[in-house]
């Protein structure tokens, strides 16, 4: 349904999925990726995780950078390249409401290893469970939230909001989910009511080229580039409504996506 929302949004046809298994590099770099990055990701993950639990005894703000530091070797080993623009707009100590949209699992990865921000991710409750990456993410702090139930899912945000202050930030993919073909999602509407209520600037980013090296329902990551554009902050109450404010924060991601994302044609040539 949400697909379908989506393409009359931008009127175009319903999307198609991408076809990665027809893009020669991802066939090329396959053995790497299979015989050292996914050994990797479970060894890192492992290590890092570990070191994350224990140092958030001591400080969450410290623990949270070994996920910094485990994104960053894991873009490495994947031979992906990010780039980030707009880092000037971000002022130091300002706590915001990132709204950024999700192309794929690199998009995690490009955050948490190079925007440079300290920041707590809202994510699903079923990822608390995932052995080190779960329980690193519980122990530092991360949100989580559990959308079958809207009441639990507010008392969660909640909870959260404490953690918030000094600079520390909290991220939120306002689409609920990867997109299909690069095109964005409706937007859900948990993070401007968050930015509202704790009076926070939101913080549009758009993040471009993560589905070309690993698309949703793809397992094989390929080498690429991928871009992190940071926009400038935006005062929610500048906005009389939140249908305002949710279009605003959309077209203002939707400007850093390249024209084969904003058509949906990521992957299908």
């Amino acid at each position: 349904m949400a697909e379908v929302e989506a393409s009359e949004q931008s009127g175009g046809a319903a999307p198609r999925p991408p076809r990665p298994w027809r893009e020669p590099w991802r066939w090329l770099f396959a053995p790497w990726m299979l015989a050292v990055l996914y050994p990797m990701v479970a060894v890192t993950t492992a290590f890092w995780g570990t070191m994350a639990i224990a140092l958030a005894t001591w400080s969450q703000r410290v623990a949270f950078y070994c996920g910094t530091i485990w994104a960053w070797w894991l873009v490495r080993v994947s031979f992906v390249r990010i780039r980030v623009t707009g880092r000037e707009r971000m002022t130091p100590g300002q706590s915001y409401v990132i709204l950024t949209n999700h192309q794929g699992d690199y998009d995690i990865l490009a955050l948490y290893g190079f925007l440079g921000r300290e920041f707590r991710w809202v994510m699903k409750e079923e990822l608390r469970r995932v052995p080190f990456l779960g329980w690193a993410c519980a122990a530092i702090g991360h949100i989580f939230v559990d959308r079958r139930s809207s009441a639990r899912a507010i008392a969660s945000l909640e909870e959260a909001k404490p953690r918030l202050t000094g600079g520390v930030s909290v991220v939120f993919f306002p689409e609920g989910t990867r997109s299909p073909d690069g095109r964005l999602l409706p937007f859900k509407k948990g993070g401007f009511v968050m930015a509202r209520q704790l009076a926070l600037p939101i913080l549009p980013v758009t993040i471009s080229g993560s589905m070309r090296v690993l698309p949703k329902g793809c397992h094989i990551p390929r080498p690429g580039r991928i871009r992190v554009r940071i926009h400038p902050p935006l005062d929610p109450a500048a906005w009389p409504s939140d249908e305002e404010l949710i279009a605003t924060v959309r077209e203002t991601i939707a400007s850093g996506l390249d024209e084969s994302e904003r058509q949906g044609r990521v992957g299908r040539d």
